[in-house]
């Protein structure tokens, strides 16, 4: 038998207990709506920056006010235990020692504690184990191993992840459909989450996703459970409902099917997290779910400058599943949100570089300043540029370029190259990717090295020609030897970057990603060729691996003034007095596998991305875009982001420079159609303008390197020819790019290689 929830001996707040306290006073009149709209339920629509988090409070201090519900009778769900904490101490703050009854927390916080009361009820006992990521791999790898697949070719995290899609989405093994099967393992993915939830069972444990499936299973077959729980909470408040997944939206229906007084904050515009399994639609449906469902709009921005405002809603409205908002504000118009287009991302990064420090002269704080990226691999360049200049940063959310693990691997893999006797990185790599060179034969290898006081490599070498270490592992490590050897004679001719590319190629680094099942194999692939185009800055190996070395020595104290570097993802909640979005490029943003796993909706989630990204500044957005990225040691050509032509243009200011291609917009600053004369002239200015010394050493040596890769060298006056545009003169160059006058297509900026003398 089920034990009846435990009674709750907490007194109410009385009526009028927080009478002299003038909470609702301080709310603007939409808020104070959703804060009183108490009976049935509310879908509290709240835009960035317009008080969602006081509404939550004082709405649940208003309840307990007016003597609505005991403490232990309010239900309050959020995603993380930080906003968690962050609620129950402003709730304490104006009901005091009555908060202690409630029942705040996250999904999986609640969850476990209304499981360890009915554990038996799922086939657990009250004392099962929560097990985390590692644990999960572990027993995945397990499962894997008793039925008989390869963990190489199939990796547990896949597993994992497989599984834990299922979970978000409500589904037992039992009620996986037929349609929702999985390519893992050829098809055998539903048979190993089986196995997996019996050895689950077994060890009395379950995952963060059982928390929730638990807890559905318990209230779908025990219906006197369940409606227990749905008399005990006579009030529901959901935070941040855009970003909950199926089995929480089925959990929270089936709760609120009692006394229905469920009140959801969140905003469809918001929603930026569907990779993880968050679905929009449940909060576009509230209506359609919860009869005589009301919304309220808190449209009235304090956040943002109305330029801001008016630029991000222009942008949003792009978007086709929305329930629709529009947020405004009282304040100064203030500065038009800028839009530059620059060369690449070198010359990006010293542009945002330059204007950060022109912000801190004019006493702007570090602090009050964030880079969002699309991209994990884009914030290399900023970082590097932050520290050729002193820039104090942080990475937030993340690791910095250099201490990503793939990176670290990356650099072993050098440093062996540029100094066998390098014992750390030796050890970092030589069983990575998997070769078959397990303990026993490294503790073979450890123990000679030490007895006779000589590198491991040199260890190593010895051995290949004994019999101490078995078969297999001798000829992996052999093989591993002589491609050492023969990398080292490649690096003699090859410039770093080939070099690189084809160790971690041939290594089978790359592959290792590349057929990874894990969700963030794509975003280290990336990071990959970001730190392959990063050498074409250098001369040798050795250089390069110095430059590291100072890198890495940077100052990582956390406190201080320091810029902030992050994802956009990271940066939702956040805000800042002036945001940098680099990076509007397609292809990049939107990104090119968003589209192409989720076409439209994963475009809506994408803009939504950059509705976020603009609405995280206070008074100034920077918008960038390159013209050209370099990926794997090849240029590639972008055009700007799709968003930057869906800014309102009364709200935005264009500085690109002359000469590169700024989107659909018509009359724009070095648009296609400028003038020659301008444009001349403006190119004029652009050459006069000295870069400094690193980044002219860095183009010298590229352009010497493709002279001695047998490039051909074009001059001023020439006639050439481009696939593209036709016959044209070169008017300047500089370096490897031409300034071109084409006989059809007018000035265009262009890279050598794409033209041949005509």
């Amino acid at each position: 038998m089920s034990e009846s929830p435990e009674p709750d001996n907490s007194a109410p707040v009385r009526a009028g207990a927080l009478s002299g306290t003038p909470y609702l006073q301080a709310l603007n009149e939409e808020q104070r709506v959703a804060v009183e709209a108490l009976d049935g339920p509310v879908l509290v629509l709240a835009g960035a920056g317009t008080g969602k988090t006081r509404v939550l409070i004082t709405r649940l201090a208003h309840i307990l006010a007016t003597g609505r519900a005991f403490p232990g009778q309010i239900l309050a769900v959020t995603f993380t235990n930080k906003a968690a904490r962050e609620m129950f101490e402003r709730v304490e703050g104006l009901v005091g020692a009555s908060a202690q009854g409630l029942w705040l927390g996250t999904f999986h916080a609640i969850c476990a504690r209304i499981l360890r009361r009915h554990a038996e009820l799922v086939g657990l006992k009250p004392s099962f184990t929560i097990l985390d990521t590692d644990d999960q791999i572990r027993l995945a790898k397990q499962v894997l191993e008793a039925a008989n697949i390869d963990e190489k070719k199939w990796p547990a995290r896949a597993l994992v992840t497989v599984i834990q899609r299922w979970k978000d989405k409500g589904l037992a093994p039992a009620k996986v459909p037929a349609s929702a099967a999985s390519e893992f393992a050829n098809g055998r993915a539903l048979e190993l989450y089986g196995q997996y939830q019996e050895r689950l069972r077994t060890l009395n444990a379950a995952d963060f996703g059982d928390l929730l499936l638990h807890s559905l299973t318990l209230f779908t077959r025990n219906p006197e459970v369940l409606a227990d729980y749905q008399r005990r909470f006579k009030y529901i408040l959901v935070d941040e409902y855009q970003d909950s997944n199926v089995a929480q939206y089925l959990w929270l229906r089936l709760l609120a099917q009692g006394g229905g007084n469920i009140c959801c904050v969140g905003d469809d515009d918001q929603s930026i997290y569907g990779w993880r399994g968050a679905e929009v639609g449940n909060i576009l449906r509230f209506e359609k779910d919860f009869a005589g469902a009301r919304i309220v709009r808190l449209e009235r921005n304090y956040r943002s400058t109305p330029h801001i405002l008016a630029a991000a809603s222009g942008l949003i409205a792009h978007n086709e599943g929305r329930l629709g908002k529009t947020l405004w504000t009282e304040g100064e118009d203030g500065d038009k949100v800028v839009v530059g287009g620059v060369w690449d991302g070198a010359e990006e990064a010293r542009m945002v570089a330059d204007e950060i420090e022109a912000l801190q002269r004019q006493g702007c704080r570090l602090d009050d300043m964030a880079i969002l990226v699309r991209a994990g691999a884009q914030t290399r360049e900023f970082e590097e540029r932050f520290i050729l200049l002193g820039i104090p940063y942080r990475v937030i959310g993340g690791l910095r370029f250099y201490e990503r693990h793939e990176i670290r691997d990356a650099v072993a893999y050098l440093r062996v190259l540029a100094q066998p006797d390098d014992d750390l990185a030796f050890e970092r790599i030589v069983n990575v990717p998997r070769r078959g060179i397990g303990k026993a034969s490294l503790q073979t290898i450890y123990r000679l090295a030490r007895a006779e006081g000589i590198a491991l490599t040199t260890a190593a070498g010895r051995l290949v020609e004994t019999d101490e270490i078995a078969p297999r592992a001798r000829g992996s490590l052999s093989r591993l030897l002589d491609d050492f050897d023969r990398w080292r004679a490649q690096a003699q001719t090859m410039t770093p970057s080939a070099l690189a590319k084809g160790v971690l190629d041939e290594s089978g680094y790359t592959g290792m990603w590349r057929n990874g099942k894990s969700a963030d194999a794509p975003g280290r692939l990336d990071n990959l060729k970001e730190f392959v185009a990063a050498l074409e800055d250098f001369e040798t190996v050795g250089e390069f691996l110095e430059h590291v070395s100072l890198v890495m020595d940077h100052d990582r104290a956390a406190g201080g003034d320091l810029v902030n570097v992050m994802t956009l993802h990271s940066g939702k909640g956040l805000e800042f007095d002036t945001v940098f979005l680099p990076g509007w490029e397609e292809g990049l943003f939107p990104h090119t596998r968003a589209l192409d796993q989720s076409g439209h909706a994963g475009l809506e989630e994408e803009r939504r991305l950059a509705y976020v990204g603009i609405t995280r500044a206070r008074k100034r957005v920077r918008i960038s875009f390159a013209a050209n990225r370099r990926l794997f040691n090849q240029w590639v050509s972008a055009i700007p982001s799709r968003f930057i032509d869906e800014l309102p243009p009364d709200h935005v200011e264009h500085m690109t420079s002359p000469g590169l291609y700024t989107g659909r917009g018509a009359g724009r600053q070095g648009g296609p159609d400028a003038g020659l004369s301008e444009m001349g002239m403006a190119f004029a200015n652009l050459r006069s303008r000295a870069r400094p010394g690193p980044a002219i050493d860095a183009d010298a040596r590229r352009f010497e390197a493709a002279k001695r890769r047998g490039a051909g060298i074009v001059g001023v006056g020439d006639r050439v020819f481009h696939q593209k545009f036709g016959y044209g003169r070169i008017l300047a160059v500089d370096l490897n790019k031409l300034e071109i006058i084409f006989e059809k297509a007018g000035i265009k900026k262009v890279i050598d290689s794409f033209v041949k003398p005509a």
